[in-house]
């Protein structure tokens, strides 16, 4: 077994192998190792090896600095400059809830990035502020118009950390029936799709995972998931750019490792404060009456970074540890590929 700091000291040193800095390749490992805790394995280690062979192959730049494109009072545009996309969004909203200190409100975006990782992961940065935090990406384009034939529209996932008490609410979510990283999963165990997730590449529903990979994802909620998948694409891939969903390559064709994603973030931040009196205390109440009408808050049982037991296991497939043990060979990491 694995636990949780030898398996982000695992995610360190291997990005460490490749070029990454100490404070992006931390910030990185944490996200991941966090995404496996919380039960996300289709965000957690099982992509490390995807980003290890992206940056080797120079689809990542290991050493990007996120620099300042414009900026106007509560928003400003930061480029990635084809870096980790992780503490990228990280980054951003920590600086949106910096923003949101002097405004009430902060936006933050990030250009020309790569895939994040658990948005949830992100947006919890937020939080130690008081401050609900929001964020939003793209990614390829895996999921057809409403009525369509052909992909145009990434799983635009979105996030918001919700400052309730007393565990803050996470809500973390894909617009698509699924997200392309849970169709990883089923194809890394070779099992059957759940009916109404995916269709192969002429269309036709598919439980088969590796044909879903190469296929498309069905949107969530029918036409209503694929409007809010629109807006999602709208506001990263549209306005922040530089790619639409329809241009960025696929982080999981080894083909295209060479070819940066070009993958948008937007992260906002609030201040509950600047809304008028008793903001934080509805936001408690409300958490208070979906407990006593026996309901539960989206990711209240979730452990933030700060709190994440070190000695505890981490929770890895043996798939995902193999692949992991033949990049770090690959790579002259002997320490672990031992």
């Amino acid at each position: 077994m694995t636990t949780v700091a030898e398996a982000r000291m695992l995610c360190v040193e291997l990005l460490h192998a490749v070029g990454v800095p100490a404070e992006p390749a931390y910030r990185t490992a944490t996200a991941l190792v966090l995404a496996d805790s919380w039960g996300l394995p289709s965000h957690g280690l099982l992509r490390l090896p995807h980003y290890l062979h992206r940056i080797a192959a120079g689809g990542i730049n290991p050493r990007a600095e996120l620099t300042v494109a414009s900026a106007h009072g509560a928003t400003v545009a930061l480029d990635g400059n084809a870096g980790l996309g992780h503490w990228q969004l990280w980054d951003a909203v920590c600086r949106a809830s910096q923003l949101a200190r002097i405004f009430g409100i902060g936006m933050v975006s990030v250009a020309n990035s790569n895939h994040c990782g658990a948005l949830g992961a992100g947006v919890i940065g937020a939080l130690p502020d008081g401050h609900v935090g929001f964020a939003m990406s793209n990614g390829p384009a895996v999921m057809p118009p409403w009525l369509g034939n052909s992909p145009v529209l990434s799983t635009s996932p979105l996030a918001a950390a919700i400052p309730t008490r007393p565990a803050p609410t996470i809500i973390d979510m894909a617009t698509s029936a699924v997200s392309r990283g849970a169709i990883a999963v089923y194809a890394e165990r070779d099992e059957p799709l759940p009916e109404g997730w995916a269709v192969d590449r002429a269309g036709t529903p598919t439980s088969d995972p590796h044909s879903a990979l190469a296929g498309m994802l069905m949107p969530m909620a029918g036409a209503k998931g694929y409007a809010l998948a629109l807006l999602v694409e709208a506001l990263t891939g549209a306005l922040v750019g530089p790619s639409l969903a329809v241009d960025i390559v696929d982080m999981f064709d080894r083909s295209h490792d060479a070819a940066p994603q070009g993958i948008a973030h937007v992260a906002f931040a609030i201040d509950p404060t600047c809304l008028g009196a008793g903001g934080g205390s509805r936001l408690d109440q409300l958490a208070n009456s979906i407990a006593e009408a026996g309901g539960r808050l989206p990711g209240a049982s979730r452990v933030l970074p700060a709190d994440l037991d070190d000695d505890a296991t981490c929770p890895i497939s043996a798939a995902t540890m193999r692949e992991i043990r033949a990049c770090a060979e690959h790579f002259g990491l002997d320490s672990v590929s031992s």
